[in-house]
């Protein structure tokens, strides 16, 4: 009960703070500078007080419409860990043609209090950063000085663009608390813009319309008989109709990362606008992005992407030499996709679009992800191969759920054999057939082809990645284990180890395989395949562990797993509102054998279970025996679906719980 009126009151109270604030620019309160944590997430570390997103297609003369964007924001600084949300970007897209979007009207201000005064520090130049990041993408990146913890920052700034198509995502929930949020969209009706919601947060999307106009005066000569010709100035106007969309949050919560979350953003509550077409008076309609046959006449339309896939004269002799004398399918693919590993440099940008271009980026060995698949997918062509490009959206790019060009910014190249695709990535060196690095992994991604047609391509490997460990260990006088071990990885394992160990020293690497695996002490360590794509990668080391055995009251506890123990639950939160991501199915496959000490026996051993969840989407399997002065224990994880929805959540938690407890379970020797 008393609970129930403290948070009653935390609310009333954090109610009435909210109404009192001010929300223009430059009205930050000595209220909002002395609160020192946030009334309802006490442990938050920054909180945006007010974000304001207005954006508008307007009418400029001589230029047609433009996009204009005025955003506004406050955030209140409660820690040093809250600091990171001093720093801004925007990005900034260039086009082919010489449009451009521009920035300007940035202001910003620090804000704290010394005794009972407002300090002002205003953002200048040397705060205020830009770069190119490539061919169409420019950022400005600020951070507004002298913050200090309990400081209150507010920036305002207007992008003009030309891309009426390619409306940013509104976000509406962050990774912490939001106190109040306002969405303002308008278009005119010759744009049709279709939304989609995104996150687990419900909303309403207010809609509304009126009728704007538009004048525009010009000079116009006249001429009548018997008079001279003079000019006039004519103003001509047009009534067209507005369509306005108003979203308006207060009190949205900060969305939790949890374990294996995977991208945050895809379940955060946002809005996004797609154009669906363009209808202007008297004129055919311009579709985009209203089905995906739309989506893929017009990304094949766009010189930097359908035109790079049409050249092929720059690599031709190259191919030619390359494939002499091969007839089968899978060595030419298996070729092409090697050369292009080897020759090519991935210059780090992402996007579907080629930068310099696909002969260029051939001729300087680098360039963005584009330049190279497309090139990897125009030599799979060249060479009798049925490839097309695949749409791509990363983990941190977000879920595109409907027709859409904007929603995706990678691109890969699909091979389609019988009623499989195989996905290729030549921007990675260490990369596989069939095999992606797990930031691609991100549900399913669009095979765009040659007479329009497409289809949804899923991302994720159909086998298992494979862990197989053995260890053999003898338990010590002095209760410390030592033995060998000895592992092999395959699929993303295999991968991962790549990544993790393939360019480091062999004292970095002995710190990677102890971390995490209590006092374990290893030497001897030897990998064998680590930089060969396409085999197991194997480890081998010897070790020595010195917190598995336990004596109490002249008994042995051993941890039959020594250091491969699940220490405790990864799923803490009592429900779960979005889904659990592991990335890929694997399998780990642990045999574990231990000698036991002479003068012991066993005692107890733990039961031998088997359990799985439904859809055998997980299962689990702990086997131990004894014979003599020998314990052998067997184990295997098995996680058959890489995706699980918020529904499985509480089963997926249980689970998890009955597999540590297991593992955790002691086998018990005795003096004889």
């Amino acid at each position: 009960m008393k609970t129930t009126i403290l948070s009653t009151l935390i609310t009333i109270c954090f109610l009435q703070y909210s109404f009192a604030q001010d929300y223009r620019f430059g009205k930050v309160s000595k209220e909002e500078l002395q609160q020192t944590v946030h009334p309802q997430y006490p442990d938050a570390d920054a909180a945006i007080l007010y974000r304001e997103h207005k954006s508008q297609i307007e009418y400029v003369p001589g230029e047609g419409f433009e996009l204009v964007t005025e955003v506004f924001e406050r955030v209140k600084l409660y820690t040093k860990e809250g600091f990171d949300w001093a720093t801004h970007k925007v990005k900034l897209y260039e086009g082919n043609g010489g449009d451009k979007e521009s920035l300007s009207s940035l202001k910003g201000y620090t804000y704290t209090l010394e005794g009972d005064k407002i300090n002002e520090n205003k953002l200048r130049n040397d705060g205020i950063f830009e770069n190119k990041e490539n061919k169409y993408h420019n950022t400005t990146t600020f951070t507004l000085p002298g913050i200090s913890e309990g400081s209150v920052i507010e920036y305002q700034y207007k992008v003009r663009s030309p891309f009426v198509s390619d409306i940013d995502i509104y976000r509406f929930q962050e990774s912490i608390p939001v106190d109040k949020v306002s969405l303002e969209f308008a278009a005119p009706e010759y744009y049709e813009y279709k939304y989609y919601q995104k996150g687990w947060l419900s909303f309403s999307i207010n809609e509304s319309s009126h009728t704007k106009k538009i004048s525009n005066t010009s000079m116009v000569r006249f001429t009548n008989i018997g008079t001279p010709t003079e000019s006039r100035a004519v103003t001509r106007e047009l009534n067209y109709l507005e369509k306005k969309y108003s979203v308006l949050l207060s009190n949205v919560p900060p969305i939790r990362k949890e374990a294996y979350a995977g991208n945050l953003d895809n379940y955060t509550a946002a809005l996004q606008f797609e154009l669906s077409y363009i209808k202007f008076p008297n004129d055919p309609i311009r579709s985009f992005t209203s089905t995906w046959e739309d989506v893929s006449k017009t990304i094949n339309k766009y010189d930097s992407f359908g035109d790079e896939l049409e050249t092929n004269n720059y690599f031709k002799d190259d191919i030619d030499r390359l494939l002499s004398g091969t007839t089968s399918e899978n060595e030419k693919i298996l070729k092409i996709f090697e050369f292009v590993k080897a020759q090519m440099n991935w210059n780090g940008y992402h996007g579907m679009f080629a930068n310099e271009g696909v002969k260029k980026a051939y001729k300087s060995n680098t360039g963005n992800v584009a330049d190279i698949n497309l090139m990897l997918t125009a030599m799979l062509r060249y060479a009798g191969i049925n490839a097309n490009p695949v749409l791509v959206s990363t983990k941190s790019n977000g879920i595109p759920l409907f027709p859409t060009m904007n929603g995706f910014n990678y691109v890969i190249a699909g091979v389609e054999v019988q009623n499989d695709v195989l996905l290729l990535d030549a921007t990675n060196k260490r990369g596989e057939i069939g095999l992606l690095e797990a930031k691609l992994l991100n549900w399913q991604g669009r095979i765009i082809r040659k007479d329009g047609s497409s289809n949804w391509v899923p991302l994720s490997p159909k086998e298992h990645a494979v862990n197989n460990t053995m260890l053999s260990g003898t338990i010590a006088e002095d209760l410390s284990i030592t033995g060998n071990a000895q592992n092999r990885f395959t699929g993303h394992y295999a991968m991962e180890y790549r990544e993790e160990y393939g360019a480091i020293n062999d004292d970095e690497k002995r710190k990677k395989i102890e971390k995490g695996k209590g006092e374990l002490e290893t030497s001897g360590i030897a990998f064998n395949n680590l930089n060969i794509p396409y085999k197991p990668v194997e480890l081998s080391y010897e070790f020595e562990s010195f917190d598995a055995v336990e004596n109490i009251s002249g008994k042995l506890y051993v941890s039959p797993l020594l250091f491969l123990t699940e220490a405790e639950n990864p799923f803490k939160a009592e429900e779960r509102q979005y889904p659990i991501d592991f990335q890929y199915p694997f399998k780990d496959r642990y045999l574990i054998a231990l000698d036991i000490p002479e003068g012991y026996l066993v005692e107890s051993l733990p039961e031998s279970v088997t359990f799985a969840l439904d859809r055998n989407a997980a299962s689990f399997r702990y086997a131990v025996n004894a014979s003599g002065n020998k314990i052998q224990v067997s184990v295997e994880l098995s996680m058959n679906e890489a995706l699980f929805l918020p529904t499985d959540y509480a089963n997926l938690k249980k689970f998890y719980q009955m597999l540590i407890d297991k593992e955790n379970e002691k086998i018990v020797l005795t003096k004889t």
